[in-house]
């Protein structure tokens, strides 16, 4: 059974790293844009993954475990305080979020 190339996991990756900056440029929702921004780090664990099986080297898995115990860890705290700004505000659009200005 024929291995699948490097170059289809990097493309698939650029897809999805670019899918993620687009929707935190074009979407307004914080919800939304917080799932982007997770698709962009899932998109950089997609490229170390497959450089890792790539050169037979185990370093590029373990930061990825790395990457997604970061993750996890905001994740948690990123949702609380959005909960908290609705809770707050009762909106979650940043264009209708002003905390910092008064």
């Amino acid at each position: 059974m024929p291995a699948v190339p490097i170059s289809h996991f990097l493309i698939l990756s650029a897809v999805l790293f670019s899918l993620g900056v687009l929707g935190v440029i074009i979407r307004r929702n914080a919800i939304v844009i917080f799932m982007c921004i997770e698709l962009m780090l899932n998109a950089v664990n997609l490229t170390f993954l497959a450089f890792s099986n790539y050169l037979n080297n185990v370093e590029g898995q373990i930061f990825v475990f790395m990457v997604m115990v970061v993750a996890a860890a905001e994740v948690a705290v990123g949702l609380a305080i959005i909960v908290a700004i609705f809770r707050l505000r009762e909106t979650v659009h940043v264009d209708e979020i002003k905390l910092l200005k008064w």
